[in-house]
């Protein structure tokens, strides 16, 4: 593998683990600034907002930058929100820096992607994205646990100071390892640019990922209280179930890339959508069970993060066909369709908490889930209907 895309790994697990640490913290946040569990859930979906609002803004604007240089900025960046929300003294605060790591985390995934394209054979393309974001999903089998048993132990403001270390590690990492003069890509306009929004395949494509991350972020926000609350299990081993669930997500996310590469994006994310609604809907069933729900989340796991390479290649290939001068702005726009979803999702989850109760999230998801299959489906029919016009 490139050493430089090793830095991208790096870098990714750095910024997966800020991201997602603050699911195993939401019960110790909600006690300590006495707040609800759906106020506290908002933390996932206002940081998800600021992801979605910089991947495609200021991916089209730094379109002109040195790749290497905006890299490093956006590690710095990250940096400083996380050491922000270490010294954030309330709610809102904590929120604001949140959204400012979100504006880093934003633009880097929408770069590192068709950074990492470049880095490898066009055959490989689909590894190429799997293997950087398997530092995203590294971080789910080591910081997201480590960083919730910090916050449980120490103060959840700890965590965010050990994850600010994480960013300096990442920038010494790019520094290093990043070469000077990478491939810049074609950029036209900051109107060309945005005008992917104008495209219908590419958007076809945006709502497939926000559907499909939607529906798994409906149930995964309430994780830990469905793991506490209706499980049984203590504060304490939500950690560890943590881990469980990112082996499984590493795993499942270089299957996902491999199966994307062989089978083409289109099969693999019907296989994958299609996984991910079943295990969701059987969580409803199992959650009751302590061992039970370990195996569940261990499936979740492996289909949670098998979509992202396809998700990311495909929108990609479809960007060089419809838009070649915009191709990181619409990769960009992925990010941000994840990250709506994301957030989308974890707002839906606090709502239906509120109304039907934590169960009612893992069955709802689902539904949502098999939407992102349905519009899978139908972009595979316009693509062999192009095939055959063409």
């Amino acid at each position: 593998m490139p050493l430089a895309l090793w830095a991208l790994t790096l870098s990714a697990f750095a910024i997966g683990t800020t991201e997602f640490v603050i699911v195993g913290l939401i019960p110790t946040i909600a006690a300590n600034l006495h707040l609800t569990l759906p106020s506290a859930g908002l933390l996932v979906s206002l940081y998800a907002l600021g992801v979605a609002i910089g991947a495609p803004l200021l991916t089209a604007l730094s379109r002109r930058l040195p790749r290497k240089a905006l890299l490093l900025a956006l590690m710095a960046l990250f940096t400083a929100g996380n050491l922000l929300a270490w010294q954030a003294p309330d709610y809102g605060s904590l929120m604001a820096a949140r959204v400012l790591t979100g504006l880093a985390h934003g633009v880097f995934f929408s770069i590192a992607s068709t950074i990492a394209t470049g880095l490898v054979p066009r055959e490989q393309a689909a590894s190429a994205i799997a293997r950087m974001f398997s530092g995203l999903t590294v971080a789910l089998v080591s910081g997201v646990p480590l960083g919730t048993f910090i916050g449980q132990h120490f103060g959840w403001q700890s965590t965010f100071l050990a994850v600010s270390l994480l960013g300096v590690l990442a920038f010494v990492g790019s520094l290093l390892l990043v070469p000077r003069h990478l491939p810049q890509p074609a950029a036209g306009s900051l109107l060309s640019q945005l005008a992917v929004l104008g495209k219908p395949r590419l958007l076809l494509v945006y709502a497939m990922t926000a559907l499909g991350y939607g529906g798994s972020f409906t149930a995964f926000t309430y994780l830990a209280p469905i793991l506490q609350q209706v499980s049984g299990y203590a504060a304490s081993s939500v950690a560890l179930i943590m881990l469980v669930y990112g082996v499984s997500v590493a795993g499942g996310n270089l299957w996902g890339g491999r199966l994307a590469d062989r089978k083409g994006p289109v099969r693999a994310l019907q296989i994958i959508f299609l996984g991910l609604a079943l295990v969701l809907l059987l969580l409803t069933f199992t959650a009751a069970s302590r061992w039970l729900v370990l195996l569940t989340v261990l499936a979740w796991g492996a289909v949670a993060f098998g979509n992202v390479a396809g998700l990311q290649l495909y929108v990609v290939r479809q960007a060089e066909r419809d838009a070649p001068h915009a191709v990181d702005v619409a990769s960009g726009l992925n990010i941000a369709a994840f990250n709506l979803g994301i957030a989308g999702g974890a707002w839906l989850g606090g709502r239906v908490v509120g109304s039907l109760g934590l169960l009612a999230t893992p069955w709802i998801g689902a539904l949502i889930v098999l939407g992102a299959f349905a519009l899978t489906t139908w972009s595979g029919r316009l693509d062999r209907r192009l095939t055959r016009t063409a």
